[in-house]
């Protein structure tokens, strides 16, 4: 659309439009209007500005978002989310070092059920709040026992993802530093995860609220570092401790020499900014020597071991060598 001034400022609009075409089976206004806003609510989801036509299929898609909102928010009641830890190695040393937790729905009927079925539905419900709270909690309870029962633990550290929603509560710093004092888990023995995209939405903002977060003496980390936009003025700036690279360039590695020289350089601007490099999604013995040439001093991945369920988590940490 052309361009709008008002008061000597040109304002630029757009629409958006959910259509239903006729004829159609409805009988009843009610039903129209429902219809063109579930199509309107489409739109909105694939970028704006754009219009789509009605189908069924949209209705049903509707009904299912429906269903499993309410069963995420009867799931929280009933505590079927559970915790499992995947295990973070030194590759120059190969031990254990800390722990990523990831959340998981004991399903009633679907058994186990991976985070990508419902976590960005809890995203635009904001169920994700009391999610990521519940993880959270459960995740540094979990280490601080850990810690009491086998002197090994106390060398990890425990890595959790926040959400955009949970890095942008105002009440953010506060709840860390409750969870931290009720569970007893040392402060700087929590890493706490948000991604490249979403730190750089606000970047002013997130400035802020990773100083507060830092004061608290956790550890910070930038997740899927590469897949986003991120200016080198505000990285470094930002009070962090490592840098994530994420899978998709793991994945390549040996395959695309392109590839490789991103990695080299991801891991290079760490170090020139003092920062370690994890690694995620290694899932090949060459990929990790790979890593290890490069410099990379952490790794995760299903090479190494899969996330673990609390008692086998447990177990691995009592395998630990002792120091």
């Amino acid at each position: 659309m052309e361009p709008l001034e008002i008061d000597g400022r040109e304002v630029q609009t757009s629409a958006s439009f959910g259509i239903v075409l006729s004829p159609n089976t409805f009988e009843r206004a009610e039903e129209l209007l429902q219809s063109a806003a579930i199509a309107l609510h489409f739109v909105k989801a694939s970028g704006r500005g754009r219009f789509k036509v009605f189908t069924p299929r949209m209705l049903e898609h509707a009904q299912e978002r429906m269903t499993l909102e309410q069963e995420m928010r009867q799931a929280l009641e009933r505590e079927e989310f559970v915790v499992h830890y995947q295990p973070i190695w030194d590759l120059s040393t190969s031990d254990m070092v800390g722990f990523e937790a990831l959340v998981r729905w004991q399903h009633p009927e679907r058994g186990l059920v991976g985070p990508g079925s419902f976590i960005t539905l809890a995203e635009e419900t904001g169920i994700i709040l009391d999610l990521g709270r519940l993880v959270l909690e459960r995740a540094c309870r979990d280490l601080a026992a850990w810690r009491v029962g086998d002197p090994s633990a106390r060398r990890l550290f425990m890595a959790v993802n926040l959400s955009n929603k949970q890095f942008m509560q105002h009440s953010l710093v506060e709840q860390v530093e409750d969870i931290l004092e009720s569970t007893g888990l040392p402060a700087d023995r929590l890493k706490l995860e948000i991604t490249e995209s979403n730190i750089m939405v606000n970047a002013e903002s997130a400035l802020v609220m990773l100083h507060r977060l830092k004061a608290l003496g956790v550890q910070i980390s930038i997740d899927d570092f590469g897949t986003g936009y991120s200016s080198l003025s505000y990285l470094q700036r930002f009070p962090v401790d490592t840098l994530k690279v994420d899978r998709s360039f793991v994945g390549r590695l040996g395959l695309d020499p392109e590839n490789h020289e991103i990695v080299r350089a991801i891991v290079a601007l760490a170090h020139s900014l003092g920062l370690n490099v994890v690694a995620e999604g290694v899932e090949e013995s060459g990929q990790a020597a790979m890593l290890h040439k490069l410099g990379c001093e952490c790794v995760q991945g299903f090479f190494f071991s899969r996330p673990l369920e609390h008692a086998h988590a447990a177990e691995a940490i009592g395998r630990m060598p002792e120091r």
